[in-house]
């Protein structure tokens, strides 16, 4: 592992307060410990957001490469009414 790098960053008021907070309520150790648990949770949100779009994309890979012919609105609407009225004989049974 490469020696850790030393950093200058620019905080407004109401972060710096809320970090030193934190390590004054022994939450952290240092100011330095509660950055770098920042940067991990923003990785994995970074990481999160790349594994959901990847999810879209292949959902929209699939739509693209599906053989089946487009419907005309006419026939999305008609589908759609079939599916609404099983829907409602379903909750009138239930």
């Amino acid at each position: 592992m490469p020696p850790p790098e030393t950093i200058n960053v620019t905080m407004t008021t109401e972060q710096l307060r809320a970090v030193r907070e934190s390590v004054e309520a022994g939450e952290y150790a240092s100011t330095s410990e509660v950055l770098r648990d920042a940067v991990r949770l923003w990785q994995r949100q970074r990481r999160e957001d790349a594994e959901r779009l990847e999810v879209i994309r292949a959902r929209i890979r699939r739509s693209l490469d599906d053989p089946r012919p487009a419907l005309s609105l006419e026939e999305v609407d008609a589908e759609l009414e079939k599916l609404f009225a099983q829907a409602e004989k379903d909750a009138a049974r239930a």
